[in-house]
């Protein structure tokens, strides 16, 4: 049966050996006091919570998943209770200002209690999965008098959040958006229209909930210019219920523990975040906090295919190997991760995820970076970076993810497709993370369109430029640093080619983050290969074993990418409609 154990073992060497991040942050006098045990102590508490409480639930929220009734949604059996949990062992608050009740503690220290909460129960973790989203759009943009009222309650998570973006006919086109805000004397506003695709939007596990609404104001600009933030609470400060309601829970392919709600705004009370008409500004800050999370749903789902199928693999005895194993001599049939097929297939997975489990942690760990460490050009560079890879996180650790979870699939067979060994949920609740958030293909516009031509290519120079700077002198480096050459010299003929043909970028903008994915994690390989080199243990010996195969097999895929950048520089094809 599926089943999640924390491999506490790879977070200690991405954390303490491969990032050294207890040097970094003693660099950080907010996280000064923060060391190794510290952070050993943090992780192995989290993984406790994530395979003791969670991981049981994962198939209930599944089979159960939640109701509707009378305008009142009820989760899965023991939702509320491990919510609970949750909230009183401080977890929410884990990376949040001490200022106003957070421990304080690092994004990258959050990541993984992220990760893991995603590998035992996605479902679940989509509740409280919004909430450091909902916490640093108002830190930054909220008013006094909101900060004070509902920070503390979303800080400790006695409050979840939603963020109500999609309309039905607009989906990832904001400027469509047709929700209202009316502004009221009292300085508040009255909400009406309704959103849908809302993740959370009514539950059994808090008592409010804070929306987080997108709408326009009368007389506001047309598009995205014109958009508002509103903080609209489902229970008002004097107790009453606030004009809103859950008209439906959609019935989904996967993360049915989860309420997908329909939310309908009725001339509901609401309060501006941020400036009038630069909602996007203070959304933005939210969504990009919820782009990282979604990354680590698809680390989080990969690592629980993984170590499922390895361990289905290493169990399910089948035919005689062509090489066997000398202990295996007599046998009618080996275990399967003996067959070369079988074997290709799981190392394909550790390499995808160990790799995409040091990105998605430098990445967070890059956040912290940008916003405390105490030299302003380390900060802005740090920020630089982080907008260039948030949207790779995003796309290519989540087509990883959904990609392991049908290889694991492929591992168990026939059974791999039968509801009661749990990997085709793996792979049914993997699947939305490419969509939610912002499509992939939307993640790598916003790479190659807004991040890179806008600026000419010159931050991504900037990153390129610390890459090489870091690889070690190894054979496999080698191997790697005309990859970051062909990274930058296609990149400045995409920059001077879409001055002439604005849709080129748009053609390639998939492969094009595609390509930057491979080459940050065959440059994690290097990296990680160089360390475990001076280590005897089997656990290192796999790290090389595992790097070297990343660049035998994996990293050629770069060349296909290229060749099909190359090939986008023509325009695609027409498609006509289809004939009656």
């Amino acid at each position: 049966m599926w089943q999640y154990q924390p491999p506490l073992r790879d977070i200690r060497f991405v954390i303490e050996e491969l990032l050294n991040l207890p040097a970094q942050w003693a660099q950080m006098p907010a996280f000064a006091e923060v060391d190794a045990a510290t952070a050993r102590q943090v992780v192995e508490e989290a993984g406790k919570f994530a395979a003791d409480v969670l991981a049981p639930l994962n198939a209930v929220g599944d089979l159960e998943g939640c109701t509707l009734k009378d305008g009142a949604v009820t989760t899965p059996r023991g939702f509320r209770e491990a919510y609970q949990a949750f909230v009183q062992a401080g977890w929410p608050a884990l990376a949040c200002d001490p200022a106003v009740g957070g421990q304080g503690l690092s994004q990258s220290l959050n990541a993984v209690l992220h990760e893991m909460l995603n590998s035992a129960n996605h479902a679940w973790t989509m509740y409280p999965g919004l909430l450091p989203g909902a916490y640093e759009s108002l830190l930054a943009h909220g008013t006094p008098a909101l900060r004070e009222q509902y920070l503390p309650k979303v800080v400790s998570g006695e409050w979840l959040s939603t963020m109500c973006l999609t309309e039905a006919h607009a989906g990832s086109d904001l400027g469509l958006l047709k929700t209202r805000a009316a502004p009221q004397a009292d300085g508040s506003f009255r909400v009406r229209g309704t959103k849908i695709f809302i993740s959370g939007g009514e539950h059994d596990l808090t008592d409010n909930i804070v929306h987080m609404v997108l709408a326009r104001i009368a007389d506001a600009p047309a598009g995205t210019r014109g958009l508002s933030l509103f903080l609209v609470p489902k229970v008002m400060p004097d107790g009453t219920r606030n004009a809103l309601r859950c008209d439906g829970v959609e019935k989904k392919m996967g993360i049915k523990g989860s309420a997908t709600c329909v939310m309908s705004f009725e001339g509901a009370t609401g309060w501006l975040v941020g400036e009038a008409n630069r909602g996007l500004a203070a959304m933005f800050v939210m969504m990009n906090a919820a782009r990282l999370h979604v990354a680590l749903q698809g680390v989080g789902h990969a690592e629980s295919a993984y170590q499922n199928s390895l361990r289905h693999a290493q169990e399910r005895l089948q035919m005689r190997a062509p090489v066997r194993d000398a202990a295996r001599q007599g046998h009618e049939a080996d275990p399967i991760v003996l067959h070369p097929a079988v074997r290709h297939n799981l190392l394909r997975q550790r390499a995808l995820l160990e790799g995409g489990r040091l990105l998605a942690y430098e990445t967070a760990h890059l956040l912290d970076v940008a916003e405390r460490h105490p030299d302003d050009a380390v900060r802005h560079t740090a920020h630089d970076e982080v907008s260039l890879l948030t949207p790779i996180c995003k796309a290519f650790l989540t087509d990883n993810g959904n990609a392991s979870a049908q290889a694991a699939q492929q591992v168990y067979g026939g059974h791999g497709y039968i509801h009661e060994v749990g990997v085709e949920q793996c792979v049914r609740d993997s699947r939305i993370a490419r969509i939610y958030e912002g499509t992939n293909e939307i993640q790598a516009i916003d790479l190659l369109v807004r991040k890179v031509i806008a600026d000419g290519g010159v931050k991504l120079g900037r990153l390129i430029a610390r890459l090489q700077r870091e690889l070690p002198g190894s054979d496999l480096a080698a191997r790697v640093q005309p990859w970051l050459a062909n990274w930058q010299q296609v990149t400045q003929q995409i920059v001077q080619q879409a001055a002439q043909d604005a849709e080129l970028p748009y053609r390639v903008a998939d492969d094009y983050l595609r390509l930057a994915g491979l080459l940050l994690l065959a440059h994690g390989w290097v990296r990680a290969e160089a360390i475990a080199a001076v280590h005897t243990s089997p656990f290192h010996a796999a790290k090389r074993e595992t790097a070297q195969y990343y660049l035998d097999y994996l990293l050629p895929e770069a060349s296909l990418c290229l060749a099909r950048i190359r090939a986008g520089q023509n325009p695609l094809p027409q498609l006509s409609p289809a004939s009656a």
